[in-house]
């Protein structure tokens, strides 16, 4: 699945409309993309020739969604309530991965 693949669902995930961040937003997702696919043991380009199961691509649209909420160093926006939240969302992400982790490796 790649990156343009998802960017209407970070999108609808974010509550965001216009087009502007868009370009940002796809490096973002291209970077969460990268993580998982490290994370779950699978080489490089591995979700652009193989079906994304639904857990990871929640997991891809929940970290694009963090990059985007946090970008600026901070936890601002919907993390500024609690400092843990934002651990939170790792710990959930990291989760969702490990579901479909290659365990054989």
């Amino acid at each position: 699945m790649t990156a343009n693949n998802l960017l209407p669902k970070v999108k609808a995930h974010l509550i965001l409309s216009y087009d502007e961040d868009d370009s940002l937003l796809l490096s973002y997702i291209a970077a969460a993309v990268s993580y998982a696919e490290s994370y779950q043991h699978f080489p490089k380009g591995y979700y652009e020739e193989t079906p994304m199961p639904p857990t990871t691509e929640q997991a891809v649209i929940m970290l694009s969604s963090f990059f985007y909420e946090s970008r600026d160093g901070s936890t601002g926006g919907f993390f500024a309530d609690s400092v843990q939240a934002g651990q939170q969302v790792w710990d959930t992400v990291n989760l969702l991965l490990r579901l479909d982790r290659n365990w054989k490796v």
